[in-house]
């Protein structure tokens, strides 16, 4: 299998690393990807910043190809599903590709479930980040904003190099309960980013279109159970 990978940044430069000789080809500003480059390639693997999307992304679209999405702070267009429904296409868009927020999704949606119960609970989402990146809250903080399906003040910090922390904290008046993700080296998005466009590519009868990285997750667990 080859992979290509657009953005060679922190986390883009990763994959290239890991990808070894899997690597189809890298792409930045320097070499920006084609259709027909790409199309040299099984799936590519996208790290750009959310301002950088629309310049590629007619360009991954022409592909054709399956592509895995890490640009977060980009309102996608409304008519995506149905351009990649009819180019026959998979996408997944992840605000994070660690595979163990996974587990934090489902831990959330339990304590989401479990707070109906609770007397005036107060929820608070705080998030870390190194002080180049450019969207706050990250993308991530509003999945967990999504995921908890709550009235929940979020919040964020630009600090060092910081790969990723965060952190919900449920409030009572007699009890707190905090949840807590911290990612130690960005190796973590980037094989997660890998397996998640292997999925793609090693289950080509998969329908066609938009899915999120949890959907991507659930549906193969599923397959395996």
């Amino acid at each position: 299998m080859k992979i290509a990978v657009i953005g060679t940044g922190k986390t883009g430069g990763r994959v290239v690393e890991l990808l070894g000789d899997e690597l189809a080809e890298a792409f930045d500003s320097t070499n920006p990807p084609t259709a027909d480059k790409l199309r040299k390639a099984d799936a590519v693997i996208i790290f750009v910043p959310g301002d950088a999307v629309p310049e590629i992304l007619d360009t991954v679209l022409e592909s054709g190809i399956p592509a895995a999405w890490g640009s977060t702070g980009y309102d996608w267009p409304d008519n995506l599903e149905d351009r990649l429904k009819a180019n026959d296409t998979q996408w997944v868009l992840a605000s994070n590709f660690s595979l163990g927020m996974n587990i934090i999704r489902k831990s959330i949606e339990a304590i989401s479930a479990g707070s109906a119960i609770l007397k005036n609970p107060e929820f608070h989402i705080h998030e870390v980040h190194h002080i180049h990146k450019k969207d706050a809250p990250s993308g991530t903080a509003l999945s967990w904003k999504e995921w908890l399906d709550r009235e929940v003040e979020v919040t964020s910090a630009r600090e060092g190099d910081v790969k990723g922390i965060h952190e919900l904290t449920l409030k009572t008046e007699t009890e707190e309960i905090t949840l807590r993700h911290k990612a130690l080296n960005r190796a973590l998005f980037a094989e997660g980013a890998i397996w998640a466009a292997k999925q793609l590519v090693e289950h080509s009868k998969m329908e066609a279109g938009i899915r999120t990285f949890g959907e991507l997750f659930d549906q193969i667990i599923k397959e395996q159970e």
